[in-house]
């Protein structure tokens, strides 16, 4: 790179987000401000039972209310041509059998099988009305019972929940060499074994699901505004379950409060208002409230496993095992499979030379809402259950944890490490990543800390959560420059911005190659029009993936204005050499600036291709945390957090930052709060924020966040990814430290979620 230490818009400049002035003052657009003369309103009709024959739907009534315009059954979306949801199950069964996939439309016809499953659509005037006639929507459904975790929908004689897929088992699946790993157990001198809950956890971002859906018959296109994580591969999805050619489908993002995985598929809302929007040509806006969206929102998380580490008896890692159960829920969403199974199977070994590896999955559908990608996607679990079982292990066997996890951490002179998943680790240093965390957090220094909880009636934990993710896999992605007359240059990429603020690092990589004034770069991302290609933002992908792609356009863009340099500075093409921002003759002062040069004729200089994208990377780091239990009422508190990672070249360490803290927020919400809850008729307990615990301000400490880089060697820019890694550490971290205040108290063993009845009664039974 070309960037001048001094720029404070270079690559490593802790550069605010562009965007936040106008988000400050309210002036964003999100998909719910938007609207278009003549828009028409939709509401859904979700069934009130988890799981039943559909009798029939009648709609007489509603049809008949002031201002209804339509009512749509599954009926309608047949008739016009609606083809079944997207169905992406990722593996294959350890026995080679077909994996059926039962398909889910956009409207259920046939059954009912989770409380939320969408019946109908109510398109009126106005909401209001909408919202009446909905109401008047009679379903006749005859109850069946219904099965709400994957034990109860795995055990013999369970509830169907579909007729083609026997004893609810979508994919049984399996990863690694049995008997290597049976054999590796069976001369271990150690084996330590945990049952772990990975609690189900609704997403909840900020802002809920919206869609604003138009149809345009002269060209003969739908056009959809909605919130995702990327527009082009939305685009695939809507065309597929429309029964056109993508070409058909325009997809809008604007801005997006919040998403962590969930809102980036199709769902059975937008497909039901393209429809009627084609039916009634007229607009059609459909908002989501957050008491349906507890329902109708893809879930996170959502499994149970037993984890079993083998030991030599000098402690040294043989084999780990991972043999659980993870719920799908009704119906296949975006991520499926993947985060219980794959990914688990990536990131469990961790920072740890662990020779082998052997992971099997029963995914199962359930009477409960689907199961998607939630921050992460199954690389938070994998290190959570590695870390939880290092820290049972010294405990079993005596061995301090940073001893313990000393003997068994990969060198940096062992890069590249070939893991037993198949992945090769480039680069890397945990041991300096270990040590600088815990001197951050005065580890020896704890002793004098608990004490001082003792004197206030507490008790006191810590815990160490190391971690190592891999991130999404390489995918093609779009890399466009465009220069305009008026000076502006736009950068054009397929990933999306649904909160990351993508906006000032991928100008920063422009401007730091380019020379290219800061101001002057803007980012378009939400209109599938203009791409060629996009994978989204997932996987911690987006600066990988994207910043190759700016750079690999800037190369061509340096490639066009070679040409047009040689020109206007009369020159021969071979003279012309670009640096700092300017085009100039090689050995001579005479040089001409890119944006003069542009100002001439910006198209000669724009770009636009399609980048093969960058393989996967390997974002790591130490979290150590510190927290108080309160043993007259089971409260806990977290209140020391050192965060130590190693995100490769950070582009704005600003950003990073504030990933970090996110991150780490979910994962603390996660063990001590949050969990989904239903009763055994499929009723959701949790359906609210009165019984659904988020995290609060209080519910998090200060952080303390420090960087340790290691470039990575898989990609141009030597970064890694950074926006699951907060999840990833925290999860363990925060466990840790809480099952090490419990084990004072003589608890043996608690899970998430730690809410404090489930702590006290855990004290109270040790008692």
């Amino acid at each position: 790179m070309d960037a001048m230490p001094t720029d404070r818009f270079a690559i490593g400049q802790p550069v605010p987000r562009t965007e936040d002035p106008t988000l400050l003052r309210g002036q964003g657009r999100y998909t719910d401000d938007l609207n278009l003369p003549g828009q028409a309103y939709g509401v859904i009709v979700r069934s009130r039972i988890a799981h039943g024959v559909l009798r029939g739907i009648d709609a007489e009534a509603a049809r008949a209310m002031p201002g209804v315009l339509a009512v749509l059954t599954a009926a309608d979306l047949t008739e016009a041509g609606i083809r079944p949801m997207p169905a992406n199950l990722f593996g294959q069964n350890h026995d080679g059998r077909d994996i059926p996939k039962p398909p889910q439309m956009a409207l259920t016809g046939d059954k009912v099988r989770y409380v939320g499953d969408p019946l109908a659509m109510v398109v009126a005037e106005t909401l209001a009305q909408a919202k009446d006639a909905a109401e008047a929507v009679f379903a006749d459904i005859e109850p069946l019972p219904a099965v709400t975790s994957a034990e109860a929908a795995d055990a013999p004689g369970a509830p169907l929940i579909h007729a083609a897929v026997a004893g609810n088992l979508a994919l049984d699946w399996h990863f690694g060499d049995r008997a290597a790993v049976a054999a590796a157990f069976a001369r271990a001198a150690h084996v330590v074994r945990l049952e772990m809950v990975n609690s189900r956890i609704v997403v909840a971002p900020l802002e809920p699901r919206a869609a604003l859906a138009e149809y345009d018959p002269e060209d003969d296109r739908h056009i959809l505004r909605v919130g995702s994580q990327g527009v082009f591969g939305m685009r695939a999805s809507l065309a597929a379950v429309l029964g056109v050619p993508p070409d058909r489908v325009r997809v809008l993002t604007g801005n997006v409060g919040g998403s962590f995985g969930m809102k980036y598929t199709a769902y059975p809302e937008y497909i039901c208002a393209l429809a009627a929007a084609r039916r009634l040509g007229r607009p059609v806006k459909w908002t989501d409230e957050r008491s349906d969206s507890f329902l109708s929102d893809s879930h996170g998380r959502a499994s149970r496993v037993s984890g079993e580490l083998a030991l030599d008896a000098a402690g040294t890692f043989l084999a780990v095992r991972i043999t659980g159960r993870a719920e799908l829920g009704a119906y296949l969403s975006n991520a499926t499979s993947l985060p219980a199974t794959m990914n688990v199977v990536k990131n469990v070994i961790g920072v740890y030379r662990t020779p082998l590896v052997e992971v099997t999955t029963r995914c199962l559908y359930t009477n409960a809402t689907p199961v998607g990608a939630y921050r992460g996607a199954g690389r938070p679990e994998g290190n959570y259950y590695m870390e939880r079982l290092v820290d049972a292990a010294a405990r079993q066997t005596g061995i301090d944890v940073l001893t313990l996890r000393r003997r068994n951490q990969i060198a940096p002179d062992a890069m590249p490490y070939a893991a037993p998943s198949g992945m090769s680790y480039d680069s890397g240093d945990f041991p300096a990543l270990l040590d600088r965390a815990l001197e951050a957090a005065d580890w020896h220094g704890y002793a004098a800390r608990a004490a001082d909880s003792r004197r206030r009636g507490r008790v006191r934990g810590r815990g160490i959560g190391q971690y190592l993710e891999v991130t999404a896999p390489q995918s093609p992605e779009m890399g466009g420059i465009r220069f305009a007359e008026d000076g502006t240059v736009t950068i054009v990429t397929g990933t999306l911005d649904y909160g990351q603020g993508h906006a000032a690092p991928f100008a920063q990589v422009l401007h730091s190659r380019l020379g290219v004034p800061f101001a002057a770069i803007r980012l378009v991302q939400g209109d599938s029009d203009q791409l060629l290609a996009g994978g989204g933002t997932g996987g911690s992908r987006s600066i990988m993936q994207s910043g190759a792609a700016i750079l690999a356009a800037a190369e061509r863009v340096i490639e066009n204005g070679i040409k047009s340099a040689a020109e206007a500075l009369e020159a021969a093409a071979a003279d012309i050499v670009f640096a700092d921002g300017a085009f100039r003759i090689a050995g001579t002062d005479r040089a001409i600036g890119i944006m003069e040069l542009a100002a001439r004729d910006p198209a000669s200089l724009s770009a636009s291709l399609v980048n093969p994208g960058v393989p996967s990377a390997f974002p790591n780091g130490c979290h150590i945390a510190e927290l108080e239990v309160d043993p007259t009422t089971g409260q806990v508190d977290v209140i020391r957090y050192v965060m130590v990672n190693d995100f490769g070249v950070e582009v704005n360490p600003l950003l990073v930052a504030g990933q970090a803290h996110g991150g780490v927020a979910q994962g603390i919400g996660q063990i001590l709060g949050e969990a989904v809850r239903y009763d055994e008729d499929g009723q959701l307990l949790t359906g609210s924020f009165m019984d659904y615990a988020l995290p609060r301000a209080d519910s998090v400490p200060g952080f303390t966040v420090i960087s340790h880089p290691v470039p990575a060697r898989s990609n141009p820019l030597g970064v890694k990814g950074c926006g699951e890694a907060g999840c990833a550490g925290s999860l363990p971290a925060v466990m840790n430290a809480l099952t090490d205040a419990l084990a004072q108290l003589g608890v043996a063993h608690i899970d998430m979620p730690a809410t404090p009845p489930v702590v006290w009664q855990a004290i109270r039974d040790a008692a």
